[in-house]
């Protein structure tokens, strides 16, 4: 079931995703911010498990406390 959350205090809009019926997390994109890191995350969590995914990324620094990471594992914390 495709998400799309809005993101605050990042340069990242938003970000998209699929969980599966499994909590699988699948077809991560970040809408704006830096294509390289938003492709890399993006990579990296294809496949995982969204609690695995959260609590790698939870708690990332970038700007104003948060980070796109963070607020992807945010995003997955609350489903």
């Amino acid at each position: 079931m495709k998400k799309v959350i809005e993101t605050r205090g990042v340069c990242a809009s938003g970000i998209e995703y699929d969980i599966d019926e499994n909590g699988i997390v699948r077809n991560v994109k970040f809408l704006g911010g830096c294509a390289g890191n938003g492709y890399g995350i993006s990579a990296l969590v294809e496949g995982m498990h969204a609690e695995e995914v959260a609590k790698r990324l939870s708690g990332i620094p970038c700007r104003m406390g948060t980070s796109c990471p963070d607020q992807l594992a945010k995003a997955l914390m609350e489903e």
